[in-house]
């Protein structure tokens, strides 16, 4: 006697050795023998053999139709093996019962199962309902091998078009389009951006690393909404001063000037003036909800997204031939260059002049400085503050940059729209230099003094804080170890970080003897320290990105096949006269600082990823700026 019966959500034969009423003792046709419970036995039967039964089951499969089985048999519920005699027309053999058990199970969506060996059809509507469903998943699966078939054939299926934001950068995996996808890049060896780039779904990897960052951080879009640009006070005192302001050509969000007078008898009156559009942006008014869920402006290589509406921004920046809202710092200055008395007022600047970087510093650098200055505007006025600045970093016991850093400055040329035929030009500045410096320590001065003042009235600030090598942000005046300040305060940028702004609306009230809008620990100042820190780091970033996109087009614009590195930690190289840093693999261990030359091998803009080769180690004394070797012709 054998027996059919169901284990582990299988079916198996075996013949029976010993039969209880609770259990037998079975053995299988590969001569496993086993104890199976008697509620477990579907069938007991003499012929055929068990290793047999299941497979001449499985022949007669083809000829049992799933929707016959259901007209055919009753509402109520039913053992398959009674089914299978009525099935059949007469008392069904081992083979035949099995049989129609195989098709019951089979057919899930026609028969419930109610227990071992026991079924009940659907219902005719929860019937047509599951069918519906598994024409749909045909359908669909239909569909899901034609877009793979599209995509494997570098052709872009047209359900994409509406979701390439979604399937680059924020896939939903129960989308039929993201599977075809994912099975296409597994086909083709592609990642999904480059798949998508082979069959023109990305207009320039410029755009796609654009777009990912727009989604995540504008997701509905840059465009301003209409807001009415606030009016220019008319309350305030003007200075008797002649301010001017010192930037790079770029610069359109020109948030300080200086200014310089002669006190005889006591030495200098040196004016620190901040644009103020805290004085015309209230704090919850619609210009403020623009400027807080922004955060800062957003800078890349050819292109930003300022915080403020260029309207906003025109009215308050610090441009030459109007008088403009500022918060002036006023600092006494002896002829040692002592700062023995400083003074906040709010006052309309005049600002006389931009002086842009490229057009002074050739007149204002090292070598001119000790050469001895020809004339030039402002030439007095930049010599003074020049040499109160060293002695501001001399008292600090702090540099205000590393000289041996450098500043990068990218020129795009041609409209970004189109960037794969822009061209970009990449110059090097050493940071540090006499302007830089003049610039950073009065800007330490401003930002370290009005922090003091804020923390000495009792009124809430967001400060920079470092500590142990750590720079955060902080509710507390604590020190800025890097800087050597007790403290240090955002004040100087309120046209391009919310922080400063937020500061100044803090420092106005301060200065007005108002009170703060911002209460010490109060949840909304908290809240704009966190979102600030995340969104900045966000932005800091993307702009890394963007640049080292435009490093990359500059090797290949320039034909470079060759060029000299500086080895870092942990074999990281920072290319010359790039503002790119890369792995080398293939390099020996060296020292910091030792000099190699680099095989360029491949680039990937998608990726942003940068193949490069160990060739030489270079000599360290007398190493040129940079070592490079072109390509007969550039490729771009």
């Amino acid at each position: 006697m054998h027996v059919l019966f169901e284990e582990d959500g299988a079916f198996r034969a075996a013949t029976i050795l010993a039969d209880n009423d609770s259990s037998l003792q079975v053995e299988t046709a590969s001569g496993k023998r086993s104890k199976i419970k008697a509620a477990s036995v579907l069938l007991r039967y003499d012929e055929p053999a068990p290793g047999v039964l299941l497979e001449q089951a499985e022949l007669l499969l083809p000829g049992i139709e799933a929707d016959f089985l259901w007209e055919c048999v009753t509402d109520s519920e039913f053992h398959f093996a009674d089914f299978a005699d009525e099935y059949f027309g007469h008392p069904a053999s081992a083979v035949e019962a099995a049989a129609l058990l195989l098709a019951l199970h089979a057919a899930p969506v026609y028969f419930h199962r109610k227990g071992r060996g026991r079924f009940r059809k659907a219902p005719p509507e929860i019937l047509q309902a599951a069918l519906a469903g598994l024409e749909k998943k045909r359908q669909q699966a239909l569909t899901i091998e034609r877009m793979v078939a599209q995509l494997t054939s570098f052709n872009l299926p047209p359900e994409f078009p509406p979701l390439l934001g979604q399937l680059l950068y924020r896939p939903d995996r129960n989308r039929g389009e993201t599977k075809a996808l994912e099975a296409a890049c597994s086909e083709t060896g592609l990642s999904v951006a480059h798949l998508l780039h082979r069959c023109g779904a990305i207009r320039s990897p410029y755009d796609y690393h654009l777009q990912r960052f727009l989604l995540e951080q504008f997701p509905r879009g840059t465009a301003f909404p209409a807001v009415e640009p606030p009016l220019l006070p008319v309350d305030l005192p003007p200075a008797d001063v002649q301010a001017f302001s010192i930037d790079d050509a770029t610069t359109t969000e020109i948030d300080d000037a200086f200014s310089l007078q002669s006190l005889p008898g006591v030495g200098w009156r040196v004016g620190i003036h901040i644009a103020a559009p805290a004085l015309g942006i209230a704090p919850g008014s619609p210009l403020d909800e623009i400027a807080r869920a922004r955060l800062s402006t957003v800078y890349m290589p050819g292109s930003k997204f300022t915080m403020l509406p260029d309207a906003v921004v025109e009215r308050y920046t610090l441009a030459s031939g109007r008088a403009l809202p500022a918060v002036s710092l006023y600092l006494t200055v002896t002829p040692e260059l002592e700062i023995v008395g400083d003074e906040s007022r709010l006052e309309m600047v005049p600002v006389v002049a931009n002086l842009r970087h490229h057009d002074i510093e050739p007149l204002f650098n090292e070598q001119t400085l000790a050469a001895g200055l020809a004339q030039f505007p402002f030439r007095d006025e930049l010599l003074t503050l020049w040499q109160l600045a060293n002695a501001c970093e001399g008292r600090r016991g702090k540099a205000s940059a590393t000289p041996d850093n450098k500043d990068f400055n990218f020129r795009i040329e041609g409209d970004l729209d189109d960037a794969e035929s822009c061209r970009v030009e990449i110059s090097a500045r050493r940071r540090g230099s006499p302007l830089d410096k003049l610039v950073a320590e009065l800007m330490i001065v401003a930002n370290s003094t009005w922090g003091a003042l804020l923390a000495s009235r009792g009124v809430a600030a967001i400060y920079r804080v470092q500590g142990g090598g750590k720079v955060r942000m902080s509710t507390a005046p604590q020190a800025h170890e890097g800087l050597g300040v007790k403290q240090y305060a955002w004040l100087s940028s309120p046209l391009r970080r919310y922080v400063d702004l937020l500061n100044q609306w803090q420092l106005v009230a301060c200065l007005k003897a108002d009170t703060p809008p911002f209460a010490a620990r109060s949840d909304a100042l908290f809240a704009a320290l966190r979102d600030f820190e995340l969104t900045y780091a966000a932005y800091a970033e993307f702009q890394r990105g963007m640049e080292r996109y435009w490093c990359l087009r500059w090797l290949r614009q320039q034909g470079i096949e060759r060029i000299a590195a500086t080895i870092g930690r942990e074999n990281l190289a920072r290319l010359d006269d790039l503002p790119l840093v890369q792995r080398v693999p293939s390099a020996p261990e060296l020292k910091p600082g030792q000099r190699i030359l680099l095989q360029i091998e491949s680039v990937d803009y998608l990726t942003l990823a940068l193949g490069c080769r160990y060739l030489e180690t270079l000599p360290l004394p007398t190493t040129p700026a940079a070592v490079i070797e072109k390509l007969p012709e550039a490729v771009d």
